[in-house]
């Protein structure tokens, strides 16, 4: 079998695990195809407000990485706009948690956040899951969110105080719950797989079952991986004391029409859509 070559953009360590576990145990390799990571997730850009400024989408775009998986709105956001044809090929492995943490005991619970700017990076997961969480809770105008950045720089935020509440993911939900942080609100969500238009259907199969391979040795033995997240914190965590319950790895989801249709209508009500649905480009099947 003749070895063909996917570059990669990367996202944070929590998502990304799957590929990771599917490089390092030569399951990519065993599919026929070689995964190279394009930049190492440590030597992303400033986090800035236009994500295509940002280092996964800039690789992308500029033709230097073919494949990057981010939140399932932001997925279909960036195929919405890429000027070089991303498409949404699938519903990623990594099901997380997103977490509204906080250090201020005057905030205890979703209603408590009426008014308050909660720490998002614009238009990631962190922005998308805010709103939708809390929209059941509170009125739209009382939801307020405020472009802090990447996670570690929203977690900095967190404890420095300069936001009374942040949205993160692992491991830094694990991490706030060991240095003082309280959960305020906790929701599950799935992302995109972006993918590059001429890749072949050889080759998005053959990416698509490693990554489910790496998926299932993830679940069946978490804590022989958990150093793969937690390096993210330079020592502030140890694998050990990273939750089991915030995220976890199941096999890839085709993105089927009808759920697309509802996550577009939503995004377009918030006006984070252009109102458009057929210039946002999803792959059906495979």
């Amino acid at each position: 079998m003749s070895t063909s070559i996917v570059n990669i953009s990367p996202n944070n360590p929590v998502f990304d695990l799957p590929i990771y576990v599917a490089r390092d145990e030569g399951l990519f390799a065993d599919a026929g195809i070689e995964v190279r990571f394009q930049a190492k997730y440590s030597e992303r850009r400033p986090s800035d407000a236009d994500p295509f400024q940002r280092l996964k989408e800039a690789l992308f775009e500029s033709g230097k990485a073919d494949v990057y998986n981010l939140c399932e709105w932001a997925g279909i956001d960036r195929s919405e706009k890429s000027s070089r044809g991303a498409q949404v090929l699938a519903l990623r492995p990594a099901v997380a948690a997103q977490a509204i943490l906080s250090l201020d005991p005057a905030i205890q619970e979703p209603r408590d956040l009426a008014g308050v700017p909660i720490g998002i990076n614009e238009r990631t997961g962190s922005h998308y899951t805010t709103l939708q969480s809390l929209e059941g809770v509170l009125a739209r105008a009382d939801i307020l969110v405020e472009h802090v950045g990447v996670p570690e720089r929203r977690y900095q935020a967190l404890k420095e105080r300069t936001s009374r509440a942040v949205a993160v993911m692992e491991p830094f939900i694990s991490l706030g719950l060991k240095e003082g942080a309280h959960m305020v609100d906790l929701t599950y969500y799935r992302g995109a797989e972006v993918i590059a238009p001429h890749l072949s259907a050889e080759q998005r199969e053959a990416y698509l079952a490693a990554i489910n391979e790496a998926a299932d040795r993830i679940m069946a033995d978490f804590a022989r991986y958990k150093h793969y997240v937690t390096e993210q914190t330079h020592g502030a965590l140890a694998p050990h004391e990273l939750s089991n319950h915030f995220v976890r790895y199941t096999h890839y989801m085709v993105y089927e029409p009808k759920r697309f249709q509802q996550v577009y209508e939503w995004m377009r009500s918030w006006g984070l859509a252009s109102g458009d649905a057929d210039h946002a480009r999803v792959v059906a099947s495979l």
